[in-house]
């Protein structure tokens, strides 16, 4: 099963991707936990990444793809993936075609996750992360059992400084211009399915569930 998740910042891609992994598992693998595991590992592909991060750069293309191509060729990925965060682009889209062709891979299906502006920044607003393991809680859709603390590990939730309405308008704006052309793409492609994401994330994860066990 080789998926991509879409959707805008504060869509709950990653509640969904958590939940996909832990059920069927494969490997979510977002772009930042690609990074970061290639610079830990020291790779060509992370020594050059990690230039550019250094400085507070973003990545060029060409070495995120080969960050890329260095992760989906590690052992955990022979059952499947989840990626999310990548492909940004419909270069990037292309580019990763290219890797699975050499691999004799294909995308088995699009997750595109659903909200409009309004419900996205009340996403945003309330939106907690723990600060250990990275999971993601919200003040009123799914809160934690204590305030503050991280249902799983116990660690201290926090606010994300770029979780602002602001910020986040800017964010979503980048987003809608560049994944455009990407969805039109899977459309064309027969491969994406639009997720309704404003509802319960448990009544999302089944519909989800349901496409999965399909494929």
């Amino acid at each position: 099963m080789h998926l991509i998740f879409l959707g805008p910042p504060g869509s709950g891609k990653g509640t969904q991707s958590s939940l996909i992994s832990e059920k069927y598992g494969i490997p979510h693998i977002s772009t930042g936990d690609m990074f970061r595991s290639a610079v830990r590992d020291e790779t060509e592909a992370g020594l050059a990444a990690k230039h550019y991060m250094d400085q507070g750069l973003l990545v060029p293309d060409d070495v995120t793809i080969a960050v890329v191509k260095e992760r989906l060729s590690k052992s955990d990925c022979q059952k499947g993936f989840l990626l999310d965060g990548f492909p940004r682009t419909l270069a990037q889209a292309e580019a990763l075609e290219d890797i699975l062709r050499d691999i004799n891979l294909t995308i088995d299906l699009v997750l595109n996750l659903v909200l409009n502006e309004s419900q996205l920044l009340f996403r945003i607003a309330g939106r907690r992360i723990c600060k250990q393991c990275g999971t993601t809680f919200h003040e009123t859709n799914h809160p934690p059992r204590v305030a503050g603390i991280c249902d799983k590990c116990g660690g201290e939730l926090y606010q994300r400084k770029d979780d602002n309405p602001d910020v986040m308008k800017t964010r979503i704006d980048a987003y809608l211009r560049q994944t455009s052309p990407l969805i039109q793409h899977y459309q064309q492609q027969n491969k994406l399915a639009n997720i309704d994401a404003i509802r319960d994330m448990h009544v999302v994860f089944e519909e989800i569930d349901n496409l999965l066990r399909k494929l």
